[in-house]
């Protein structure tokens, strides 16, 4: 609902529009003295309340059980807010940005551009720590996880195509260090953005990926467009492969032109993340329980003893 504020099971307040039917129908179709006016005979009902015997029925208990119900309603609508030391737990959060440099991306003509937008990657994930892989035939950290921007900046946009020294393009590499350096961070829910131009995929890569994600982790693609220098025997880009290898792995594609599908799921707060990885109680706090608790009130007006 808002940064601050939400509802963690919003599926109940499908409820409040039956219980306002329920009202409704016991408002106006139930009588005061509920069914003893069906029972009894319409003379005796009449003989007996001139004598004084007959005390009308209430409608306020309906009111009071529907009350209640509302608010157990709303309750296990699961309303909550951050916890405010939900920035404590950024270790629990990252971002790795593994960059293609191979051949084809690096000579392609398009290289600057994708540096450019690992580096709006890099702030769009605001406090979390972010790690770079370069990779071609081999993957390699140049970037350990940090929140020091300006270093990064600085080892983005040294990259080149003479970064990694052997040849090819095996994104299943890149992958199983991304992995690795979440599992050695003890990460428990990160993003791995892979902004590649669809090279090399393989049943490898799909393996990774599947890991990545049982692991609690989301990729998400970025695909390089070829550009106007792309070598005539380099392999053309595959768009398609990258966009079923996030949607493997649950998470978003994109393009350097049309990137803002995986910066918006990069620049999830925290706490939104966590809950995606079923950490709800770390990053917020149910109050759901307390209005719960409050249905108790009107159900105990009901036993009260009249005069």
């Amino acid at each position: 609902m808002t940064e601050a504020f939400t509802m963690l099971r919003p599926w109940w307040l499908l409820a409040l529009p039956l219980l306002g039917l329920l009202a409704w129908r016991a408002a106006h179709r139930s009588a005061p003295l509920g069914d003893w006016a069906k029972a009894v005979d319409p003379h005796l009902m009449a003989a007996l309340a001139a004598r004084g015997a007959v005390r009308p029925g209430r409608r306020v208990g309906q009111g009071l059980l529907v009350l209640a119900a509302a608010l157990v309603a709303i309750g296990l609508a699961g309303p909550a807010r951050e916890r405010r030391e939900v920035a404590g737990f950024r270790n629990l959060d990252a971002t790795i940005i593994a960059l293609d440099l191979s051949r084809s991306v690096a000579e392609g003509g398009r290289l600057g551009e994708a540096r450019a937008l690992a580096q709006g990657l890099a702030e769009a994930a605001g406090t979390k720590a972010v790690a770079v892989i370069a990779y071609a035939g081999d993957a390699y950290l140049v970037a350990t996880p940090t929140t020091d921007r300006d270093s990064l900046s600085t080892i983005l946009f040294a990259l080149d195509g003479a970064t990694v020294p052997d040849r090819g393009s095996h994104p299943a590499r890149a992958l199983a260090l991304a992995r690795r350096t979440l599992a050695e961070g003890a990460v428990v829910t990160g993003d791995v953005v892979l902004v590649s131009d669809g090279g090399g995929l393989d049943d490898a890569t799909s393996r990774e990926a599947a890991m990545l994600r049982d692991e609690g982790h989301r990729l998400h693609t970025v695909l390089v467009p070829g550009g106007p220098a792309l070598p005539p025997d380099a392999p053309r880009p595959d768009g398609t492969g990258l966009a079923r290898l996030a949607s493997l792995a649950g998470g978003s594609a994109g393009s350097l032109d049309a990137p803002a599908p995986v910066l918006a799921a990069v620049s999830e707060t925290v706490a939104r993340h966590l809950t995606e990885g079923g950490y709800t109680v770390l990053a917020w706090q149910d109050l759901g329980r307390w209005l719960a608790g409050l249905a108790l009130l009107p159900v105990l007006l009901l036993f009260r003893r009249s005069a």
